[in-house]
């Protein structure tokens, strides 16, 4: 019976709110997808919930080993800020997706509607999860793209430029608090995240949202300059000609890498270095080799948004009090590895998943919610 009434949802559905059948998706924006949210989780991982988010603002206050040393320094210059960049740079490209794909007299309320619903799942998550959350910036920063959208190829490029210069040259609009304020937080969340219950860890992450609001504010122009960049790659066609443009790509890969050498330690080294690394992997995803090495990110990247928001859950338990309460307790290669297990984890599970369903679990329920129709959870082959 259930799978009746999805095949008679099916048949009500408008044709640009049906899923996008396999044989149609890009591969290479999944795999890509997928990869980025490696670099995004250890990161998140290391940073933000295995210690305080202020604790990399001050100086060591105890000796590290050797190996942490160098898993923090590796993953500071090979993915710091470049994965959320890729992210950011991913996001844009999926809402020029949406918006082509969508009826002209439809595309505002329905992309407004489905930034709407990334809004309130953001907030949620910023707020009863884990306030490192980037969703509920992606949504506003989505909020100011989306005019632009309606604009030739040019204004997207342009526009793109003038906030990835606005991003490197204007001086922060809010500043950070002073180290002896963020030398007693950091001894503070040891003790509460570590410690404390849910209501305490609750009640000590929303204290933190004010202090923690100048990175978001830091980065916003790049977020939004990114979301431009992607949905005027997309304009160009080159991500659906990648074979044909596979010299190009290349080449902006390794002038991407040149550039992040030359700015190494800069704000411009993430950018230029993001785009090196997406153009990268879409060039050797337009080949058979290059295709088959990297499909299995490919799930990973289709449930990118349900997996993002299930590491937060798990890395959550592991290190708050309420859970095993190893916060501050693990050491860099140690919580790395964890979060390596996890995120093969999730790519079994997403590979498993995908074999059955079009959509992972808050995918699904992000579309259901911006149409406002029902939408077939199940795969069908037929409709495929």
């Amino acid at each position: 019976m259930s799978d009746a009434r999805e095949a008679k949802g099916r048949l009500a559905l408008a044709p640009w709110s049906m899923p996008v059948a396999p044989m149609d998706r890009l591969a290479a924006i999944d795999v890509l997808r997928g990869l980025a949210l490696f670099g995004v989780m250890a990161i998140n991982l290391v940073f933000e919930f295995r210690v305080s988010i202020f604790e990399r603002f001050l100086p060591p206050t105890e000796a590290a080993s050797p190996l942490d040393r160098a898993v923090e320094t590796f993953l500071i210059r090979a993915m710091d800020s470049k994965a959320f960049a890729l992210f950011s740079l991913l996001f844009g490209v999926g809402l020029a997706i949406q918006f082509d794909r969508l009826a002209d007299n439809r595309r505002t309320v329905l992309l407004l509607r489905r930034l709407t619903v990334l809004l309130a799942i953001g907030l949620a998550h910023l707020i009863v999860v884990w306030n490192g959350d980037i969703l509920t910036e992606y949504a506003l920063a989505g909020f100011v793209a989306l005019p632009f959208l309606f604009g030739p190829r040019w204004l997207l490029a342009a526009s793109g430029l003038l906030f990835v210069g606005l991003y490197l040259t204007l001086p922060p609009l809010m500043s950070l608090p002073d180290p002896a304020w963020m030398a007693d937080h950091v001894r503070a969340a040891r003790h509460l995240y570590g410690t404390g219950g849910l209501m305490d860890v609750l009640v000590f992450r929303i204290g933190e949202l004010a202090a923690i609001a100048p990175l978001h504010v830091a980065v916003f122009p790049r977020t939004l300059a990114l979301f431009l960049l992607g949905a005027f790659v997309w304009r160009t066609g080159v991500l659906r000609r990648a074979s044909e443009s596979r010299g190009l790509l290349f080449s902006v890969a390794i002038a991407g890498l040149a550039l992040a050498i030359i700015a190494a330690g800069s704000k411009l080294a993430a950018v230029t270095l993001a785009l090196g690394y997406g153009a990268l992997i879409i060039g050797l995803m337009s080949n058979q080799f290059g295709s088959r090495l990297l499909a299995w990110a490919a799930p990973l990247g289709r449930m990118a948004f349900t997996n993002y928001l299930a590491q937060s859950l798990i890395f959550g338990w592991v290190f708050y009090g309420y859970g095993l309460g190893l916060f501050g307790r693990l050491g860099a290669a140690a919580a790395l590895g964890f979060g390596v297990a996890v995120y093969a984890a999730q790519a079994v599970i997403s590979q498993w998943w995908l074999k059955w369903h079009n959509f992972g679990p808050v995918e699904w329920l992000w579309r259901r919610l911006m149409y406002g129709s029902p939408q077939p959870m199940r795969f069908s082959k037929a409709a495929a």
